[in-house]
C-alpha cells in the first residue's frame, strides 16, 4: 500500500487533509496488531514494505578531496540493502513536509558545548560541555573505529537527501561480510596501486610523513597513507580519510598487515612458500584477529556482554541474514548476507553521539606541547590550509599524527573517554564543513547539521519507529515523557528510530552502552554476518583463538593489534 502524499502534520501524529485519519489510524491499528503478533509468537518475517528509500552514503563523486576509485560493480550483481521490520509501516510518509520536520527535529541534539578552546574542551569539560558528559567506560578511539567497521560493510554511491529510494534497489558496492575489503580493495592483482612488491612479498605501500620527527616524542619518524600529487589517498576506501584519526587507523591496520607479513617471513613453515601464499595467510590472520576484536572488545563494550553471550547463544531473532522470501520481486536464493537499512540509517548512527568536539591528536615534540583539534572548525582558512586547525583528512603535515595513548588504554594514564551515548550530539556536528564554504566531501544541499541529516533519511527509507520496533521485539517501550523533548514535532510516541535509540541508551543504560532495541540490531547484524560468512573464524573454526602477541594470552585487543603493527611509539 503507497503512503499518501498528503501533507502530514507531525503533532498528534495525525494527516490534517480530511479522508485521511482514518485510513492513519487504520494502519496504526495493524501495526499495532502485527507488533503483539510478534512479540508474543516471535516472528520477525511480515509483509514487506514498499517505501521508498535513500542510499546511506554521500555522493563520493563529490569527494575531490579522496583518492576513490569507483568501484564499477559489486562483488555480488544483488548486493543491496534489506529490511529487519519489513512489516512494519514508516515512521513518516516521503514528502517535503515529514523532512523538513524531520530537520528541524534534529535541531533538539545540539549539546550547546562551548567551542572557543580545544584545549577546555578536554581538560574541563564540565564548564565547556555541561550537557556532554563523558562515557567512564569507553576510550575514544573506539568512536574511530566503530567507523572503520561501516566501511568495512556499507559503500553507496549516490545520497540524494531529498529522494526515496528501494533499498532493494540500492546497490551496495562493499561486501557486507567483515572481510576488511575496504583495507585490501579487490586484491594486489586487480587493485595493485594500494601494494608493494618491491621485497619479493606482497605488502601494502605506506608513507613517511617529511619533518615528522622534529615534532614527535623522542624523534619518532611517523607514517602516512600513501598520496597522490593532490594529497588524495590511495586506499581501499577513500572515506577512510575523513578525519586524522580513521586516517591513521587505515595506517595502522595497512602495517599490521605488513607485520604479519614480516612474521611469516621469519617462518620456517612457509620459507619455501609463494609470495601469494604469504599473503592469504596473512591476510586471513589479519582479518581473523580484527573479527576478534569486534566479538570479544567492541561488541561487548557498545551493547554489553550478556546480550552478546545470548545473540552467540541463540543466533539473529530478527535479522534475516539473506532477506529471502521477504520481497517478492527480489526473491532469490542468495546466501550472501544482506545489511538492514534499520543498522545502517538509524542503528549504527549512534556513534555521532559518541565523538567529542575536540581531541589531543598527539603530544608533540620532547619538551613541546601536545596538539589539539576541533573535529571540525568550519572557518574560510580551513578549507584551502595545507595544515587546518581542526582534524579533516586529505592533508599532510607533519603535526598531522596520531599518538594513539589517547585514543586507547595502554595502561599510562593518558587516555582519554568518548562521550555518553544520549541524546545530545557534540556542537561541531551541527555545523559540517561546507557550511561557511563549500567543503570536499559534502554535498552541496543546504543541509549540513548531521542530526537534521540522519533524521531526514528516516523519511526517505521509510524507516519504522522505535516504539514499533521495540514491540515487535518484545522490549520495554520508552514512554512519552522520557521523549518528551520530541513533542514540539509530535514525536514522542512515533519517534525516529535514530534518536530513540540514543534516548534509550542514555535513559536505561546511562548512556554507557546501547540499549535493548539498539543493541539488539547492532549485535544481531554484527553476529550474524559474521556467522553467516564461511571464511570468518566463528564459522571455519569456532574454537580458534588469537595467536599473535598479546598483553592477555588467548586474547586480542586493539591494544595489541596498534602495538603489533609498530604504530606506538614510546611517550618517554
Amino acid at each position: 500500500m503507497a503512503v499518501s502524499s498528503a501533507v502530514f502534520v507531525f503533532r498528534a501524529g495525525l494527516f490534517r487533509q480530511p479522508g485521511t485519519a482514518l485510513i492513519h489510524y487504520f494502519r496504526r491499528f495493524m501495526m499495532r496488531i502485527r507488533a503483539m503478533c510478534c512479540a508474543v509468537l516471535g516472528i520477525a518475517g511480515l509483509l514487506a514494505s514498499n517505501v521508498g528509500d535513500v542510499l546511506a552514503a554521500e555522493d563520493l563523486g563529490k569527494r575531490n578531496n579522496l583518492h576513490v576509485k569507483q568501484p564499477t560493480r559489486p562483488h555480488n550483481s544483488d548486493d543491496s540493502f534489506s529490511r529487519m521490520f519489513p512489516g512494519l509501516f514508516p515512521y513518516a510518509p516521503p514528502t517535503p513536509e515529514a523532512r523538513e520536520q524531520a530537520r528541524k527535529a534534529g535541531e533538539v541534539v545540539d549539546a550547546a558545548d562551548n567551542l572557543t578552546d580545544p584545549i577546555q574542551s578536554i581538560t574541563n569539560p564540565g564548564v565547556f560541555s555541561p550537557n556532554n558528559p563523558d562515557n567512564p567506560k569507553m576510550t575514544a578511539g573506539m568512536t574511530f573505529f566503530g567507523q572503520f567497521l561501516d566501511h568495512d560493510m556499507t559503500l553507496a554511491l549516490k545520497a540524494p537527501l531529498t529522494e526515496p529510494t528501494d533499498p532493494r534497489r540500492t546497490t551496495n558496492f562493499r561486501s557486507a561480510e567483515l572481510d576488511l575489503d575496504s583495507l585490501y580493495g579487490e586484491g594486489p592483482d586487480k587493485s595493485p596501486e594500494l601494494y608493494d612488491t618491491r621485497s619479493g612479498v606482497i605488502k601494502f605501500r605506506i608513507e613517511a610523513i617529511p619533518g615528522s620527527k622534529e615534532v614527535s616524542r623522542k624523534g619518532a619518524e611517523r607514517f602516512d597513507l600513501p598520496r597522490d600529487a593532490d594529497n588524495n589517498a590511495i586506499i581501499g576506501d577513500g572515506r577512510n580519510d575523513e578525519n586524522i584519526i580513521i586516517s591513521q587507523f587505515h595506517l595502522a591496520m595497512l602495517m599490521f598487515h605488513n607485520a604479519v607479513t614480516d612474521q611469516l617471513r621469519k617462518d620456517p613453515a612457509f620459507a619455501n612458500r609463494s609470495a601469494k601464499d604469504v599473503f592469504n595467510e596473512a591476510q586471513r590472520q589479519v582479518r581473523w584477529h580484527y573479527q576478534w576484536i569486534i566479538v570479544n572488545e567492541f561488541l561487548p563494550l557498545t551493547i554489553g556482554q550478556n546480550r552478546v553471550n545470548e545473540i552467540m547463544r541463540r543466533g539473529p531473532r530478527f535479522y534475516d541474514i539473506s532477506d529471502r522470501s521477504r520481497d517478492r520481486e527480489f526473491r532469490s536464493r542468495r546466501q550472501d548476507p544482506l545489511i538492514p537499512v534499520e543498522f545502517a540509517v538509524a542503528a549504527y548512527r549512534f556513534g555521532h553521539s559518541q565523538v567529542r568536539p575536540s581531541y589531543r591528536i598527539n603530544f608533540g615534540p620532547t619538551g613541546g606541547q601536545p596538539v589539539f583539534m576541533f573535529i571540525f572548525d568550519d572557518t574560510t582558512e580551513n578549507a584551502s590550509a595545507t595544515d587546518p586547525t581542526d582534524m579533516r583528512g586529505g592533508k599532510r603535515a607533519a603535526r598531522r599524527f596520531v599518538d594513539w595513548q589517547t585514543f586507547f588504554d595502554f595502561g599510562d594514564g593518558n587516555v582519554r573517554n568518548n562521550k555518553k551515548i544520549d541524546s545530545k550530539l557534540s556542537s561541531p556536528l551541527m555545523l559540517l564543513p561546507g557550511s561557511k564554504k563549500p567543503a570536499p566531501g559534502l554535498p552541496d544541499d543546504g543541509v549540513q547539521s548531521l542530526p537534521s541529516r540522519n533524521l531526514m533519511r528516516h523519511v526517505n527509507f521509510g524507516i519504522p519507529s522505535g516504539q514499533a520496533i521495540a514491540r515487535v521485539m518484545g522490549v520495554r517501550v520508552l514512554t512519552p515523557e522520557q521523549l518528551s523533548d520530541m513533542t514540539p514535532y509530535g514525536m514522542e510516541k512515533n519517534t525516529p528510530l535514530w534518536y530513540y535509540i540514543l534516548k534509550e541508551a542514555e535513559v536505561l543504560e546511562q548512556g554507557e552502552r546501547l540499549g535493548p532495541v539498539g543493541g539488539g540490531i547492532v549485535g544481531e547484524v554484527f553476529i550474524g554476518l559474521l556467522k553467516a560468512d564461511k571464511d570468518s573464524y566463528l564459522s571455519a573454526n569456532r574454537n580458534w583463538k588469537p595467536t599473535l602477541p598479546s598483553a592477555k594470552r588467548g586474547d586480542f585487543e586493539i591494544t595489541d593489534l596498534l602495538k603489533f603493527a609498530g604504530v606506538v611509539p614510546p611517550l618517554e
